[in-house]
C-alpha cells in the first residue's frame, strides 16, 4: 500500500488526502490536478470521495521521474493559462501548519510571477542527513516577490553526513522540501531548455492521452520515451532562475518509520502507539497495530513494531530506512505480500481477503451506490453471496433477482452473473469462492461499464 494513501500519521485521514484538503481553498487554488500511477487509480478516486474533493487524474503508465510528471503538469496547466502559477507537492508529506502552508504558498507565488522558479526553504530543526539542503543567495527585491524573506538559489545540496548537515545548518542553509511554484510558461521554456527530450515525450504523451471513466491515460509509448530524470536534476541545479522562500512551520515528508515515530504524540517514555497496544518497559519506539489483533512489546528501546493482518514488522529505528530493501527481497521470493495489499479498490468499490485454504475462499466485498460489477463467468469456481448491508440485484444467466440483508445467492461454475448496487447506500456482502482454482485471473468478462 503506498505510503501517500495509509493512514500512519492521522488516523482518519491519509497524507494524500490531507495535502489535498490543504490546496481545497477556492480563493487560493484551482481545481487540483493530480499525477498518479495507473494502478493507483482507483485509490486515488476513491479516497477524493471520502474527503469530499474532485480533482482532475491524469495517470502515468510507468513511473518515469519527476521531471516527467512536472512537464505534463506545466502542459496541462498552461492550456487553461499559460501564465497560471503552478504549485508541485508531494502527496506524502506531513505539514504541521496548513494555514501557514497557504500563506507560504501565496507569498512564494509573487516570485513565481516574476518568472523565478520558486522553492520553500524549511528551516531545519536538526542536522538531518536524510534530507537535501538548500544554499541562500541573495534577496530578491520586492518587485521579484522578496517582501517576505524570499532569496535566490545559490546551491541545491544532496543529502550530507552528520558533519556536512551541522556545517550547513551553522551557514544558514535550508531544508530543500521538494515544492515548487512557477509560472506555467516560464517551466516549459526551462524544459526546453535543459532537457527539450523529456519535454517533448511528455507533450506526445498529453496530447494523444484517452480519457478512460473520469481519469485522463498518458499515451504509453509517448511516455515510455520519456528520460527518467528528476526535476531537480534536469531544472532546478541548472536554472538561473531559482528562488527560495524560508518557512518555519512543521514539516516530514515521513520517508521512514523513525520519521513516523517523529511526528505522532509520543507518551511520557517516548512511545508513539496505535491501535491496539501494550507495553512493559519500553521506551522511545513506535508500535503500530492494525485490525483486531493485539501487540505487545516488552523490554525494548528504540524499535519499530508494525502489525497487520497479513504481515509484521519488527526493526530498529535506526534502520527503519531499510525496509525498501526488505520489499526488494520479498519481491525476489515472489512474497505476495510486497505489492498485494489485503484490501484491492476497484472502480466499483473494493474487495478484501478474508481467508484463504485449499479449494475455498471467503472475501468481503463493498459495492458503491450505483456501482456494478462486469458480466462474468468462472470455470473453476462457485460463489455464495451473502448480503449484510444494503441491497443487491444479482443477475445469474438470464435471471435477476434482489438480495436484501441477511439473504444469500448461489452462483454455480460457469453461470453468467454480475453484481449491482441499485440503492442509496454502500452495498456490503460476504462471498465464499469454493472450487479447484480460486485465483483472480479465473475471470472471463462479457461485458464491463469500466472498459477494463
Amino acid at each position: 500500500m503506498p505510503k501517500q494513501f495509509a493512514r500512519l500519521v492521522d488516523a482518519e485521514q491519509s497524507t494524500f488526502q490531507a495535502t489535498a484538503r490543504r490546496v481545497a481553498e477556492p480563493g487560493l487554488f484551482a481545481r487540483p490536478t493530480v499525477i498518479a500511477a495507473a494502478e493507483s487509480r482507483f485509490i486515488v478516486a476513491e479516497q477524493l470521495v471520502q474527503a469530499g474533493l474532485s480533482a482532475d487524474i491524469i495517470l502515468e503508465p510507468q513511473g518515469r521521474d519527476s521531471a516527467a510528471a512536472v512537464a505534463v503538469a506545466a502542459l496541462h496547466s498552461a492550456r487553461t493559462d499559460p501564465r497560471a502559477i503552478v504549485l508541485i507537492m508531494a502527496a506524502d508529506h506531513v505539514i504541521g501548519d496548513a494555514d501557514a502552508f497557504r500563506r507560504a504558498v501565496a507569498a512564494a507565488a509573487e516570485g513565481a510571477r516574476a518568472g523565478y522558479t520558486m522553492t520553500l526553504g524549511i528551516e531545519p530543526t536538526r542536522p538531518a542527513t536524510d534530507y537535501g539542503y538548500i544554499r541562500r543567495g541573495s534577496a530578491l527585491s520586492e518587485a521579484e516577490g522578496g517582501a517576505g524573506g524570499a532569496c535566490t538559489v545559490e546551491r541545491f545540496v544532496e543529502k550530507p553526513d552528520a558533519a556536512g548537515a551541522e556545517r550547513l545548518i551553522a551557514e544558514g542553509a535550508l531544508w530543500n522540501s521538494g515544492y515548487f511554484l512557477f509560472r506555467a510558461d516560464v517551466m516549459i521554456a526551462e524544459l526546453e531548455a535543459f532537457v527539450p527530450d523529456v519535454l517533448a515525450g511528455a507533450r506526445a504523451a498529453l496530447q494523444a492521452a484517452t480519457t478512460d471513466l473520469d481519469f485522463v491515460r498518458l499515451d504509453a509509448d509517448a511516455f515510455g520515451q520519456v528520460p527518467k530524470i528528476s526535476i531537480d536534476y534536469a531544472v532546478m541545479e541548472r536554472t538561473a532562475r531559482a528562488g527560495v522562500l524560508p518557512v518555519s512551520f512543521a514539516w516530514s515528508d515521513v520517508g521512514t518509520w523513525d520519521a513516523v515515530w517523529g511526528v505522532l504524540e509520543r507518551d511520557a517514555q517516548g512511545n508513539a502507539l496505535r491501535g491496539r497496544v501494550e507495553l512493559i518497559g519500553t521506551r522511545n519506539s513506535l508500535v503500530h497495530s492494525e485490525g483486531e489483533g493485539l501487540t505487545t512489546v516488552v523490554g525494548l528501546e528504540d524499535v519499530v513494531v508494525v502489525t497487520t493482518p497479513d504481515a509484521v514488522l519488527v526493526a530498529s529505528k535506526a534502520q527503519s530506512g531499510r525496509v525498501k530493501d526488505l520489499v526488494s527481497v520479498l519481491r525476489e521470493k515472489a512474497h505476495p505480500e510486497a505489492d498485494a495489499h489485503r484490501r484491492m479498490y476497484r472502480p466499483w468499490g473494493w474487495y478484501q481477503r478474508i481467508d484463504i485454504g485449499e479449494r475455498f475462499q471467503v472475501k468481503r466485498i463493498m459495492v458503491t451506490p450505483g456501482g456494478r460489477l462486469s458480466l462474468q463467468k468462472h470455470f473453476h469456481r462457485a460463489e455464495h453471496w451473502v448480503v449484510v448491508k444494503g441491497t443487491a440485484e444479482v443477475t445469474v444467466d438470464e435471471r435477476v433477482v434482489l438480495v436484501h440483508e441477511n439473504e444469500a445467492v448461489y452462483l454455480p461454475i460457469g453461470s453468467m452473473h454480475r453484481l449491482t448496487n441499485p440503492g442509496k447506500i454502500p452495498l456490503e456482502l460476504i462471498e465464499v469462492q469454493v472450487g479447484s482454482y480460486t485465483g483472480e485471473d479465473d475471470i472471463i468478462r462479457v461485458e464491463d461499464i469500466y472498459g477494463r
